[in-house]
């Protein structure tokens, strides 16, 4: 079942059990979708790849994340609260990501295949890391890593 297929059937099983809280944090993540599968030209009712979903889904996370910040230096410990419910919720559709110390040991075998680099040269490892990876870690913790690493 693709990605877009087990939100749709949770959006049911939402209505069904009158949960408002996830129905609403379910539509708006479907409406994005739908959004996606318009930009890129895809027949009505089709559905995205699951990595274009999960990538929506990511969006939708850094979205939550950002304006839960704000709400924080707001002193709006309620709506941050809500934000922090809906976050865990759509975590659920992304798979797994990467632990730090499995991402730390990918980090430094890309900066020894890379050879003699420096502070400088930050971009090229980066890349290098995201394309290793792609969606199974927070691109924030690799430039953690990888600005650690060149610093040391």
């Amino acid at each position: 079942m693709s990605l877009q297929s087990k939100i749709n059937q949770d959006i049911i099983e939402a209505l069904k059990a009158k949960d408002e809280e996830k129905l609403s944090t379910l539509r708006l993540l479907s409406a994005a979708m739908k959004n996606l599968a318009i930009e890129k030209g895809l027949e009505k009712d089709a559905e995205l790849e699951d990595a274009d979903a999960a990538k929506v889904v990511k969006s939708q996370i850094k979205q939550l994340k950002d304006a839960m910040a704000d709400f924080e230096k707001a002193g709006r410990d309620d709506l941050a609260s809500q934000n922090t419910k809906e976050i865990n919720l759509l975590s659920e559709y992304l798979p797994e990501e990467m632990g730090e110390d499995e991402l730390r040991k990918i980090v430094e075998q890309k900066i020894n295949e890379l050879g003699d680099v420096t502070t400088q040269d930050f971009g090229k490892v980066m890349g290098a890391v995201m394309k290793e990876v792609g969606d199974r870690a927070d691109g924030a913790m690799v430039k953690k890593l990888v600005q650690e690493l060149l610093a040391s």
